[in-house]
């Protein structure tokens, strides 16, 4: 049974998306935003849902490279039924176990492997993806009309040199037995986090947003990072809070840029839901040969 404070921590994840969705709507025209998504043209729609799809098969490739590190050989095929099942549990069952930790749990179950190095892999799994988020962010910034800010472009790529040195250091000295995979898992990160900059793109078209593209995108890439906050539910209210004010300091259209998050949001939703196959049908792992 689900504890009292899980109970808590799930219910205020919902009142502070809930409040965030209503104070991004007092101060935009959802009228306006509904307006916007129905110029949506279905081509370009199309091809933001393959690329998303390409992002995550290849993330499950890329968790599946430091369970292998754990001497768990899954076939890619068993894993992404695992990955696929817990993009499910992240966005559609907030109230019970979430998706990673659950992925952790099967894991454990089934193999002997402790669990501090099962969370170790998944934790580091996450972080780079992060890593990658924000080298893409810092690229892009470069692009961004910020003359006020000459040395950005400097700055931009000393902070990527640095993460790059420090998230190798961290994974050196506290985590050596999934160093051997470091440049492997990176990437795995850059082709998952350049499908997601893909299908963003993509959305962008869809929305017949032709120019100045690059500041949506970096904006795209911040709420990701920020969504990753767990003060939400599956990032709803903090996405698009990030996307409000991002197009307000850039001077973007805010409907048009919330317009964008939402129909991220419903692509990702849709891609998950294929999940609830395997939640009333467990996937069964089978080990390579």
């Amino acid at each position: 049974m689900t504890k009292p404070n899980k109970k808590l921590i799930t219910a205020l994840k919902f009142i502070i998306s809930g409040f965030l969705i209503y104070f991004i709507f007092t101060k935009i025209s959802l009228e306006e935003v509904l307006q916007t998504l129905k110029k949506t043209q279905p081509l370009f729609l199309f091809l933001a849902l393959v690329f998303f799809i390409g992002s995550k098969v290849v993330a499950s490739f890329r968790v599946n490279l430091y369970f292998g590190q754990l001497q768990v050989f899954l076939t890619e095929w068993s894993n992404l039924k695992l990955y696929i099942l817990g993009m499910f549990y992240n966005l559609f069952l907030p109230g019970g176990i979430g998706g990673d930790a659950y992925k952790g749990y099967v894991i454990k179950k089934e193999f002997e492997v402790s669990t501090k190095k099962i969370v170790s892999a998944l934790v580091l799994d996450r972080l780079s993806g992060l890593l990658l988020l924000f080298i893409y962010a810092c690229v892009l910034i470069s692009f961004l009309d910020l003359n006020s800010v000459w040395p950005i472009e400097y700055i931009a790529s000393a902070l990527i040199i640095l993460s790059i040195i420090v998230f190798w250091a961290i994974q050196k000295k506290f985590f050596t037995y999934l160093t051997p995979i470091f440049w492997t898992s990176f990437g795995y990160s850059f082709l998952v986090q350049l499908f997601q900059l893909a299908s963003a793109y993509f959305i962008l078209k869809a929305l017949q947003i032709e120019f100045n593209t690059s500041p949506y995108l970096f904006i795209f890439l911040v709420s990701s990072i920020v969504s990753v906050i767990p003060l939400t539910i599956g990032g709803i209210g903090s996405r698009e809070l990030t996307f409000f004010y991002g197009a307000t300091l850039l001077h973007l259209d805010e409907n048009t840029s919330i317009g964008v998050s939402m129909v991220f949001f419903l692509i990702t939703a849709l891609v998950s839901f294929v999940g609830v196959f395997y939640h009333f049908k467990k996937p069964k792992l089978e080990l390579k040969q």
